[in-house]
């Protein structure tokens, strides 16, 4: 399909879509509006019949963005979580965990610290952290918005500053495709202590999590969790007919199983086991690898390794087996219908509208003092990719466009113009109702989509304004890092106390 500049009709489809979302909380009508809207636009400024134009361009951009891959492993995923439910090994696994894991704030911590060692893929983090952290979170009565929050929070800003992973593969590849650098690697290495949102995220986490200082709808969350009775089988699939005798293994064995399936394949498709001239060494195997492609295989590998645990152990027969398969393939629709409209209406800005040329105009055609630019760019990425629902696509588009701009105008601010693109970038991903990973971190964690939306918004604005101040410093600084690090980081903590304090106020309690 031919593209067509909009200007700033491209902004429409996304605004209107996420706008609608937040006010009547029906994310698949709300998303399919938003797509209708864009190709319409699409149509119109195309000459086409506004009706078959509007309606046929919507299907078929549907087809043509999805990742079938992707929603292949959400529902093997889903099967997976099925059957070990059926099994009985969550309820043994929450029993054993209960009994290492004294309370709430430490299953919450364990979330997080899990979510950083699966830091190779964004997609497979969200969904794994979930399955294995959902029946400790339930057991302590913790609201699974703030499970979602954890694990959305240890996902992308984890995968942009782990130097073994597909995103910093993406990132190097972009950034030698400027024709700046030799070496992406290494200048994507150089912006990490820069990289504000991804470093504050993860420090806003643990102090959540140590402290409890919720404010906004996640505290109304966390105190409606409070409020309801421990239920460690929420998801549970209970048979009537008996109880199911599995154990901690068959909760465990399958995930590992998963994890272990995830990496030999992602090292296979990217090259690490050719022989000859071709061999990779492992970071550039995994910068290399078919991502989804490689979790479709793991998740079939995982589901096949719970078959032969359960069904010669009788803790179902083959029957049962498969019918915990359709379930969860059931439950997983809701998750899968979101991800095909979200991927359609950032192909409708990308491909049609062009809403990143658009914004990227904006950005050259700025005349602002140079200490601005490394804010100007965060806010401006975080914008891009919040419209888009994609960090990939933000900093695959605005790299070529900052690289040279900050080399011929301030290269003294060149690496952290750099971070602010990619801190940016995975900001809008991370609010983004139509991101994917947002979407994948709310089934992961089993929590209401919408919910987790609007329950992370306000703890990602407040790391957003930190980050704003800490971009400010180091333009005036010249790039100091230990200098915008402390003045965020201090910053960031303030607020986070201030917030709370203020939002007990208005509640009515004491402030803890």
């Amino acid at each position: 399909m031919d593209s067509f500049y909009a200007g700033w009709f491209s902004l429409i489809p996304p605004i209107f879509a996420i706008t609608l979302a937040l006010l009547t909380k029906e994310v698949i009508f709300s998303l399919f509006l938003g797509v209708l809207s864009g190709t319409l636009i699409y149509s119109l400024g195309m000459g086409l019949n506004p009706i078959s134009g509007t309606v046929g361009t919507a299907f078929d951009l549907v087809i043509k963005s999805a990742d079938l891959n992707i929603i292949i492993f959400v529902c093997l995923l889903g099967a997976l979580v099925s059957v070990i439910s059926l099994s009985g090994g969550s309820k043994a696994y929450g029993k054993w965990a209960s009994s290492k894991i004294k309370n709430g704030r430490l299953s919450l911590a364990a979330a997080a610290v899990l979510g950083i060692v699966i830091f190779i893929d964004d997609y497979f983090n969200c969904l794994t952290v979930g399955t294995v952290m959902r029946p400790l979170i339930d057991k302590y009565q913790v609201s699974r918005a703030k499970l979602a929050y954890v694990i959305d929070c240890t996902a992308a800003p984890v995968c942009i500053i782990a130097p073994v992973s597909s995103w910093a593969a993406a990132v190097g590849s972009n950034l030698e495709a400027t024709g700046y650098y030799d070496n992406g690697f290494q200048v994507f290495l150089s912006t990490i202590p820069l990289n504000l949102y991804a470093i504050l995220s993860l420090v806003m986490v643990f102090t959540i999590v140590f402290t409890g200082k919720d404010y906004g709808p996640m505290a109304a969350s966390e105190h409606s969790a409070r409020c309801r009775m421990p239920d460690a089988e929420k998801d549970s699939v209970r048979p009537a007919d008996r109880p199911r005798q599995g154990t901690v293994a068959d909760m465990l064995v399958p995930i590992l199983a998963l994890i272990l399936f995830a990496v030999t394949a992602m090292l296979y498709t990217g090259g690490f086991f050719t022989a000859g001239d071709t061999f990779l060494d492992i970071g550039a195997a995994f910068g290399s690898s078919e991502t989804s492609k490689s979790l479709v295989w793991a998740s079939f590998g995982a589901i096949l390794t719970a078959m032969v645990m359960f069904v010669p152990r009788k803790l179902m027969d083959f029957n049962e087996f498969m019918n915990g398969i359709s379930n969860g393939f059931q439950t997983m629709v809701p998750a899968c219908s979101i991800l095909f409209l979200a991927w359609t209406i950032g192909s409708v800005c990308r491909d049609l509208l062009q809403t990143p040329a658009f914004v990227s105009d904006l950005l050259a055609g700025s005349h602002i003092p140079m200490f601005l630019l490394p804010a100007m760019i965060f806010v401006i990425a975080a914008f891009l990719s919040f419209s888009t629902g994609t960090a990939w696509g933000t900093f695959a588009i605005l790299i070529p466009i900052i690289a040279p701009a900050a080399h011929a105008l301030a290269p003294e601010l060149l690496t952290v113009s750099l971070s602010a693109t990619l801190a940016g970038s995975v900001l809008g991903d991370n609010c983004s109702p139509i991101s994917d990973t947002t979407i994948l971190s709310s089934a992961g964690a089993g929590c209401g989509h919408i919910e987790h939306v609007e329950t992370q918004l306000p703890y990602a604005l407040t790391v957003a304004v930190c980050c704003i101040a800490g971009y400010l410093v180091s333009g005036i600084s010249g790039a100091n890092v230990l200098l915008t690090l402390g003045v965020s980081g201090g910053l960031l903590i303030l607020c986070i106390f201030t917030a709370h304090t203020f939002y007990a106020k208005r509640a009515g309690a004491s402030p803890k």
